[in-house]
């Protein structure tokens, strides 16, 4: 089942790409594994996959054990700064960075690992209070308190729009990002080229794509039904 719904997948990316006039190559794939079991991860591994996204860190430490470093994996969750030094050691990216106090820490740590960590900036573009992220009015300010943390190498922007069956609106907050990250590229705050979009589910996926996302995150479309915890 998840080597055929891989497959799916990725021909869809592959033709909503093209149909927007965009490079598939540009669109980066991640498995959003979590609860799910390793043995979901390495089936999806022995079908070609090999970015996969955890929102709990205990658990990625567990499934880091057994998958090593076969996969790449991002972190998709709310890290607390107490944790900062394991996620260091075991994540290729972390997607949720919103406050200085937790990039801090891990710059902190990055640094007595010797070592520098690829992240993104999580946007709350919908004012949703239920979600977490700097607000877009904020973000400026975020990464200019973040220039002096050489150890993080920010990428560009994730966000988690409000649910909503409206995909007009869920349109507009993926372009509300896309155009943000343009005003943050222009203040230099942002890579000169190629700026990193995380955005898009197993249910907006292509919309995400057409607006610009470069990191689409994909778990039950992938795995199916998510186990409860």
């Amino acid at each position: 089942m998840i080597k055929n719904n891989l497959r799916t997948i990725q021909e869809n990316i592959t033709q909503t790409a093209l149909n927007c006039g965009r490079e598939p190559s540009e669109i980066k794939l991640v498995a959003v594994s979590k609860r799910f079991p390793v043995e979901a991860i390495l089936e999806a591994h022995a079908a070609g996959q090999i970015l996969f996204g955890e929102n709990y860190l205990q658990e990625a430490l567990d499934k880091k054990k057994i998958v090593k470093n076969r996969v790449r994996l991002h972190f998709i969750g709310h890290l607390q700064s107490n944790k900062a030094r394991a996620a260091a050691e075991i994540f290729d990216m972390i997607e949720t960075i919103d406050r200085l106090k937790i990039a801090a820490a891990l710059n902190r740590h990055l640094q007595q690992m010797d070592k520098k960590l690829d992240i993104l900036i999580q946007i709350n573009i919908g004012y949703d209070s239920g979600k977490s992220g700097v607000l877009p009015e904020h973000s400026e300010t975020l990464l200019k308190e973040m220039r002096g943390l050489s150890n993080l190498r920010v990428k560009g922007l994730m966000t988690m729009p409000p649910f909503t069956e409206d995909l007009v609106k869920t349109r507009t907050f993926f372009s509300d990002l896309r155009n943000l990250a343009g005003k943050l590229q222009k203040m230099e705050l942002l890579p000169e080229t190629h700026v990193e979009l995380s955005m898009g589910m197993s249910s907006d996926y292509q919309i995400a794509i057409e607006e610009g996302a470069t990191l689409i995150r994909i778990g039950t479309a992938i795995f199916g039904q998510r186990p409860q915890k």
